[in-house]
């Protein structure tokens, strides 16, 4: 009875902690919504670019293959998870298409049939050679490889705050919610016992816990300048 009442607790655990991870990954999802308000409004891209929503919808589509049955029996959060990612990323793709000019809009239209090419050969390739538990270290190295890319990609911004020794690129609501998503992955990664979706997660935790003790530090400096401003003589 004990060892039952154990392991339901213990599913719920790792359930809970998928359901935060879709939560959290949904804020993020909504934040460049202010970004694509400003392009309807002005009918015009400007000088933003469009390749953050191409390698975010690659990282979805390659991680909601990942936790598909067919692939990873069991892991069904990680499957919803980037299937709303993947939305959403077609969602601000299309509109960034809609407003680029001529040339921009060709060459998203190339990278986005580019995408769907490459996808469409990892689910064939998976599906056609591979038995499944060779399937799935195919997809799982993969999806590592995707994520960790991903995470990376705040180390300019961390670069960037350092240098300038200012939050002012690094959006607090951002930077939290990206390190609670990537701590809720790495704890249901690990209650999953599955390497290919803590190791990223838990690099992303590190990562995540940087940029907030980075945005204390400079923000608290910030606000001591502000109230002990230097006179220059």
């Amino acid at each position: 009875m004990s060892s039952t009442v154990l392991s339901s607790v213990y599913v719920v655990c790792s359930d809970s902690a998928g359901v935060a991870g879709n939560i959290f990954a949904f804020v993020l999802f909504l934040s460049p919504i202010s970004t694509f308000r400003r392009i309807i409004r002005n009918e015009s891209t400007e000088q933003f670019s469009g390749m953050p929503y191409i390698y975010t919808l690659l990282n979805c589509l390659i991680c909601l293959w990942y936790g598909m049955p067919l692939v990873s029996p069991g892991i069904i959060l990680v499957a919803t998870v980037n299937s709303i990612g993947a939305v959403f990323q077609l969602i601000y793709i299309t509109i960034f298409i809609r407003y680029a000019e001529k040339p921009v809009k060709l060459k998203m239209l190339g990278f986005l049939i580019s995408i769907f090419a490459i996808f469409a050969l990892i689910v064939f390739v998976s599906l056609r050679f591979l038995d499944p538990p060779s399937r799935q270290l195919f997809v799982g190295y993969l999806s590592v490889a995707s994520l960790i890319s991903m995470f990376a990609s705040p180390l300019l911004i961390i670069n960037l705050v350092i240098k300038m020794r200012s939050v002012e690129y690094m959006p607090f609501s951002l930077s939290l919610a990206t390190f609670l998503m990537s701590l809720a992955f790495f704890v249901y990664g690990m209650f999953k016992h599955d390497a290919f979706i803590y190791v990223p997660n838990g690099i992303g935790t590190v990562l995540g816990t940087v940029q907030l003790a980075l945005y204390a530090y400079f923000n608290s400096a910030s606000q001591e300048e502000s109230r002990h401003p230097l006179i220059d003589p």
